[in-house]
């Protein structure tokens, strides 16, 4: 019982921790103008577009922007679809594994069939462009099939990860995110870890790099410690809006 009790302590102390960073960076996002972010966005991009991990990946997955406060990624999306790279985004849905222990809402990733497709999506109430739920099952997916599509085989090479706020851990090296709150990222890695685990592709693991603004990398304690949790995932690497790549030590990735 007073294990219960201590791990029920140390999870709602981890979910402040994450809450009062999440409110600064709010605030300090908030403050940023349309053109800064705009231009670290293109930063982010010219970055990543000669990135190698970039260029060798197949298959893309790309977070698509709220309209303020994070990389603007529209230049990323409309590149590797030219780029003859298959790109998948987000798609958010009821989880259809009902359980107490289970997240009620759980995240996807579906592909995008071209240009014209992405330039069609419409805007949700956050004003991200979002894939209509009618057209689901028509397009591959990590998590679908076994379909026509071969959704059942389909693994991801590279995951551009969004976030609240970024660090390095002083003690390992390894690069920490904070997301919003909802799980939706890690749960989705630990599923696409457990596919990979069952199709024998553990030589191919995904790689999970960051996409940031300068003001969301917490570079030094003073300005506070990304908390992580058991869940959370650490990342591959993380390009800033000023150009900057991070990279965690070799034993780190």
């Amino acid at each position: 019982m007073g294990g219960m009790v201590e791990d029920t302590f140390a999870m709602a102390s981890l979910n402040a921790a994450k809450q009062q960073i999440r409110s600064a960076m709010k605030n300090k996002l908030g403050a940023l103008s349309h053109e800064a972010v705009k231009s670290q966005s293109s930063v982010v991009f010219n970055t990543l577009r000669n990135f190698k991990p970039y260029v060798d990946a197949k298959r893309v997955s790309v977070f698509l922007s709220m309209p303020t406060g994070e990389v603007q990624t529209d230049g990323i999306v409309r590149h590797a679809l030219e780029s003859g790279k298959e790109v998948f985004i987000p798609y958010l849905h009821k989880n259809p594994l009902a359980s107490p222990n289970l997240p009620v809402r759980v995240m996807d990733m579906v592909r995008l069939r071209d240009l014209h497709d992405y330039e069609s999506l419409k805007p949700d109430r956050w004003g991200i462009p979002s894939i209509d739920p009618a057209t689901v099952h028509e397009r591959q997916s990590v998590f679908g099939g076994p379909d026509a599509y071969h959704s059942d085989q389909t693994l991801l090479d590279l995951i551009l990860m969004p976030g609240v706020a970024f660090d390095i851990d002083p003690e390992t090296g390894a690069i920490r995110r904070l997301g919003h709150g909802k799980g939706f990222y890690d749960y989705f890695i630990n599923r696409h870890n457990q596919k990979t685990v069952e199709l024998g592709k553990q030589e191919t693991p995904v790689l999970l790099y960051g996409l940031a603004l300068s003001e969301q990398f917490l570079s030094s304690p003073s300005e506070g410690l990304v908390p992580v949790g058991p869940l959370d995932q650490p990342l591959n690497g993380l390009i800033l809006g000023n150009g900057e790549i991070k990279s965690p030590p070799a034993a780190a990735k």
